[in-house]
């Protein structure tokens, strides 16, 4: 397949039929074909550990393949059948990847969160029906195991270690296990593409994530299109340190570069988390002879902190997506290092991807790319809290990004979760953007980020660019605070560049002229040492939308009874917030009620409390 420059080109291929341009449908079937074609050619690069000295381990396609079948064969004898789930609580290594496909071929696989608390990866395992759990075995640098044996506590069930630093006493390793297997496939899979393969959670770091089901031909579709965007061959070799859990390191750039049998570096358990990889990032990358790096905007940013130290001719592109790529962070990443950087539009309820940034078109501020082959991707209307299916935006109009096509999940597993998101045949993404006059998808925001300032819509996107586009400014994160007058207010949360200084009031006025209008001027801003993020390093806003609130009501205790320490929480139920003030010193009434008046126009629950001493 040629590498698409144009909208044009994918039209072209949408010319011929579906089944022409993309025979194989399931994930096996690709990375079968690929083994096949270069069966001594390396699919992975393990680095043990951020030692430049130290040899990394290799795994040919041949390889591969073999530990596929030998996992798949390893849970059929365990038990697992088509309707049964092997939840897998490992980083991305050769080991995780047997498990991901090869469960796939057995049952079905249920990749888990490995920061998430035990109860909660054991609710999933519940209601994925898993039979075996297979979780990374005790070592030095990821500690998995005590969470797993706890899971595997609350949700009885086979629990099968990846053996790394140490034996686990009375079980039998993963390793063990497929050892004792053919190389072979030792039973007739079920390829059918319409087959739900694969139960991927999410969500974001707190809260109950949502299970979504994934076909065989989900999967496949995202992973064979993707390289033509890319830019990427079978001598392509990229840096792929998100975990497996996430469908950015299983499919976006996981299946991906299986599928036309390219190489992937995977950085060590922890992956780019490692402090001591990130630093030596860029030598690593010469010696690897690494041509794509797989980021996050966050990713990109820190990496602007790491001495440039090697030789990047070879790298061709830096792909980033998990949330809007600021136009400045891009610039300032290819005029310091020269490599290109592109975007990306993915969902975990698409197998990963919903349109890509081609390397050979001209990258375009804002710009998402292309949508994939035989799909459809429109901006709708986003009125009254809902999608307007039946109505079209205009180029340029901003509305909410819907989607629908063969990668297309089949909904969630729990089908009363599906309203709001799957709808008539679309998948409704909740993120907020337009379609440009050539087609490109634009993302500028999330609908349920929107800051409504009485009946304004502001996309806190476009505050968030205004903010970067200043010197000191690292990172920035947009959010609503509530306003008894206008209900909702823009407060920014701001990251200084390294050596940097700015105090918070300098840095609004000198920003407040570039945002886009004036009611989309902040009128907070808080500089933090680090936004809190997600596991894969995106921004998490619901804790800054916390972290607003508590500073709204702090000021308003503040107002009411300037002698009196306050302490003020809130917390995130289900998507609902709620607060409490509780001031320091005996009960006041009138206080209570002064507070309680001027939070009557403030939609928080918010609970009046005193510590009875002083």
């Amino acid at each position: 397949m040629r590498a698409f420059t144009s909208l044009a080109d994918i039209e072209a291929l949408e010319r011929r039929p579906l089944a022409e341009v993309a025979p194989l449908r399931t994930p096996y079937g690709l990375i079968r074909a690929a083994a096949e074609r270069f069966p001594e050619r390396e699919a992975f690069t393990f680095l043990p550990d951020a030692d430049l000295a130290r040899a990394p381990r290799r795994v040919s396609y041949r390889e591969l393949l073999a530990m596929v079948h030998r996992a798949a064969n390893a849970l059929r004898a365990l038990g697992v059948g088509p309707d049964d789930s092997v939840a897998l609580l490992a980083p991305n290594t050769p080991e995780a990847h047997a498990v991901l496909w090869g469960a796939q071929l057995a049952g079905r696989v249920c990749p888990i969160n490995t920061l998430l608390q035990p109860d909660h990866i054991a609710s999933l395992m519940q209601a994925a029906n898993t039979k075996v759990l297979v979780a990374l075995g005790p070592n030095a640098e990821l500690a998995v195991w005590p969470t797993a044996l706890k899971a595997q506590a609350l949700h009885p069930c086979a629990l099968v270690p990846i053996a790394v630093d140490e034996a686990v006493p009375g079980l039998a390793s993963l390793q063990e296990l497929m050892a004792a297997q053919p190389d072979t496939l030792g039973f007739e899979p079920d390829l059918n593409a319409d087959r739900v393969v694969a139960l991927f959670h999410t969500g974001g770091t707190t809260g109950a994530p949502k299970l979504a089901q994934h076909t065989a031909g989900n999967e496949a579709h995202t992973a064979w299109f993707a390289h033509a965007f890319y830019g990427c061959d079978e001598h392509s070799v990229e840096v792929n340190g998100f975990p497996l859990f996430h469908v950015a390191g299983a499919f976006v750039y996981g299946l991906a570069l299986l599928a036309i049998g390219a190489r992937q570096v995977l950085p060590t358990l922890s992956g780019m988390r490692n402090t001591g990889f990130v630093q030596r990032y860029w030598r690593f990358c010469e010696r690897e002879g690494v041509t794509h790096l797989a980021c996050v905007p966050t990713v990109l940013a820190s990496l602007l902190g790491v001495p440039i130290d090697a030789d990047l001719s070879r790298v061709r592109a830096a792909y980033t997506g998990g949330s809007p790529l600021p136009g400045e962070l891009a610039q300032r990443f290819e005029a310091t290092t020269g490599i290109a950087v592109r975007n990306i539009l993915g969902m975990t309820e698409c197998a990963g991807l919903v349109s890509i940034e081609p390397l050979l078109a001209p990258r375009v501020a804002g710009s998402a790319g292309w949508r994939l082959p035989f799909t459809e991707v429109r901006a709708v209307p986003w009125r009254d809290g809902e999608a307007r299916l039946d109505e079209r935006c205009a180029p340029g109009e901003t509305g909410v990004v819907v989607l629908r096509g063969p990668h297309m999940s089949p909904g969630y597993l729990d089908a009363a979760r599906n309203a709001g998101l799957f709808e008539r045949g679309w998948i409704v993404s909740g993120d907020l953007g337009h379609l440009d006059a050539d087609g490109r998808v634009h993302l500028t925001g999330r609908a349920k980020d929107v800051i409504i300032r009485g009946s304004h819509n502001i996309d806190p996107g476009l505050v968030e660019d205004a903010f970067l586009a200043h010197p000191a400014v690292a990172q920035c994160a947009v959010v609503a605070e509530p306003d008894a007058y206008a209900g909702e207010v823009p407060a920014a949360f701001v990251v200084l560049r390294e050596g940097a200084s700015a105090e918070a009031d300098a840095l609004l006025r000198e920003v407040a002229p570039r945002v886009y209008e004036r009611p989309a001027v902040p009128k907070r801003v808080v500089v933090v040492p680090a936004l809190p993020l997600t596991a894969i390093g995106k921004v998490f806003k619901p804790a800054l939308r916390l972290r607003a609130i508590e500073l709204k009501l702090a000021d308003l205790a503040r107002e009411l009874a300037p002698d009196r320490e306050a302490e003020v929480s809130a917390v995130d139920e289900g998507g609902r917030q709620r607060a409490t003030v509780r001031f320091a010193g005996a009960a006041d009434a009138a206080l209570a009620e002064g507070l309680r008046a001027a939070l009557a126009a403030i939609a928080v629950p918010t609970a009046v409390e005193f510590s009875g001493v002083g």
